[in-house]
């Protein structure tokens, strides 16, 4: 399953996710975001499989939407419809997910963290929700999911003032479980799935799903929701600016 942009492992019964474009500081673009949906969706029918571990390459987790590639989707639904299955997909995988995230996680790269069972960041990571000065909406659920774990006052300083947070902040805000130094965080990061992969997978996921139970549905209808309003701001005059923008810079 892997590809050049996204490697996929199994190392004993840990599938092991990279994002693989460190000159792109690992942006996702629609076929990267197809591995990554059937990676997870892989991990939940493979009874070999017990803990996802994902990462990026280099310096950073992911900074979101490759932009050059988004806006060139076009018309195809296929392409249209690829970060939307991802984010569903994270949302009702019911094998444990541990995430090392070593630098910048931007957009998407951010939200899909909030999915996640144990995230540990290096000290040079940097969280950064932004939606609003793109023009756009959070999306996975995150304007519910964020204010559950910060609460509504400082998830709304994140959106809204689109403040970058480093990685102490975000442990002590709840966002990850533990910062580390960088040369620790993927030892440290791994020996945790580790201890998740010789647990009985089936009590883990039970308790998995029962620890999400109450939110389930709530984060389905919101998701649908963002996902509305995201595609109708895309397509929409402010956005499409900021976008030719942006790339016009680039």
């Amino acid at each position: 399953m892997s590809t050049n942009d996204i490697l996929v492992e199994q190392k004993g019964s840990i599938m092991r996710i990279e994002m693989n474009r460190p000159s792109k500081k690992n942006a996702l673009t629609f076929g990267m975001y197809d591995t990554l949906t059937a990676s997870f969706k892989q991990a939940d029918e493979d009874p070999t499989i017990n803990v996802i571990y994902i990462t990026g390459a280099g310096n950073a987790y992911s900074a979101g939407n490759d932009l050059e590639d988004f806006m060139a989707r076009g018309d195809d639904p296929h392409k249209a419809g690829a970060a939307g299955r991802f984010i569903k997909q994270i949302s009702i995988t019911e094998t444990p997910i541990v995430a090392a995230v070593p630098g910048v996680a931007v957009g998407v790269g951010a939200t899909m963290l909030l999915h996640f069972d144990l995230v540990y960041a290096s000290e040079q990571a940097m969280i950064n929700y932004a939606f609003i000065d793109l023009g756009v909406v959070p999306e996975a659920s995150s304007s519910y999911l964020l204010a559950q774990t910060v609460g509504p006052r400082r998830a709304a300083e994140l959106f809204m003032l689109n403040e970058r947070i480093g990685g102490k902040a975000a442990a002590d805000m709840g966002l990850v479980n533990q910062v580390l130094p960088p040369a620790e965080l993927q030892d440290y990061a791994w020996s945790k799935a580790e201890v998740l992969a010789k647990k009985p997978a089936g009590a883990m996921k039970d308790t998995k799903m029962l620890m999400r139970l109450a939110h389930e549905k709530i984060i389905a209808e919101q998701m649908l929701i963002e996902g509305k309003i995201f595609n109708d701001r895309v397509l929409g005059e402010e956005a499409r600016a900021i976008f030719a923008a942006f790339l016009g810079k680039k």
